[in-house]
């Protein structure tokens, strides 16, 4: 009879215990998701930021002219903030209706997390974050003891830096269960620096082109064609025939050869 009633009371102090736990519990499982969500998100502000920095490597005022910022903004907000299945289609816009809305972010309430992808989804440019490409940069003149008079044709203007911010909304009010989410105001910014550096030829022809400059090879201007000619005349007097070493020869002095990378045609197909 005592092991009985021993049994049958702490069954009855189970259930107690479980309902005051789980008033703790549930809550923190709800909200769990939530982190992932935001840690989502982040993630993709700081890959949008990587995308406007290293367009920048390929389009600038150097090669020929940056994208225009309001259509990379909304090109970020595309390919980086709508479904996540979006295709990369060159105009495309995200549209305020559901098929263009990342369906993970949502509160579980069922709220989106990020209300307007115009308003709260925005792009910058440099440490000021900048409206422009123009100010982007943070200058330098590093460049400078090198450029030899514009030839190499290294920029001075120093880092470019892209910043992509994205304003979260808060969870609904008045459920206590959800706070402090109801009220962190949360934005997220990722930023990404790079050197741009326009002296990178469009191709091996460029490149060569750039090395041909007498002032940076002298050798091209033909400066040392009398030394090239004597120290050839040495060489060929130590031949290895003329010596008896049989086909062993000297080198080429002052012959320099580009090495070209370039891809053939069939491949480019």
């Amino acid at each position: 009879m005592t092991g009985s009633f021993a049994t049958g009371r702490q069954g009855g102090q189970a259930l107690p215990e479980f309902l005051v736990a789980a008033v703790a519990i549930i809550p923190l499982f709800l909200l769990l998701p939530m982190l992932g969500k935001y840690q989502d998100m982040a993630h993709s502000t700081m890959l949008a930021s990587r995308y406007v920095a290293f367009e920048a490597m390929t389009r600038n005022d150097i090669l020929n002219s940056f994208k225009p910022e309001a259509e990379q903004a909304r090109d970020v907000r595309r390919r980086f903030f709508s479904n996540s299945d979006a295709p990369i289609k060159t105009g495309d816009a995200a549209g305020s209706f559901e098929a263009h809305q990342n369906q993970f972010w949502r509160d579980p309430f069922g709220n989106r997390l990020v209300k307007s992808l115009d308003d709260d989804v925005t792009v910058h440019y440099g440490f000021s974050h900048g409206a422009t490409h123009a100010e982007g940069f943070s200058g330098m003149s590093d460049g400078a003891p090198f450029d030899l008079k514009g030839n190499f044709k290294l920029s001075t203007k120093g880092l470019y830096t892209a910043s992509v911010s994205v304003t979260i909304a808060n969870l609904p009010d008045g459920l206590k269960f959800v706070e402090p989410f109801n009220k962190l105001n949360l934005s997220m910014t990722r930023s990404t620096s790079l050197l741009l550096d326009p002296w990178t030829g469009r191709d091996p022809h460029n490149v060569q082109d750039r090395l041909g400059n007498a002032l940076i090879n002298p050798a091209s201007a033909g400066l040392f064609d009398p030394v090239k000619t004597v120290m050839n005349i040495a060489v060929q007097a130590l031949d290895g025939k003329a010596l008896g070493l049989g086909n062993i020869t000297g080198p080429k002095l002052g012959e320099l050869q580009y090495w070209r990378d370039v891809v053939p045609a069939d491949r480019l197909k």
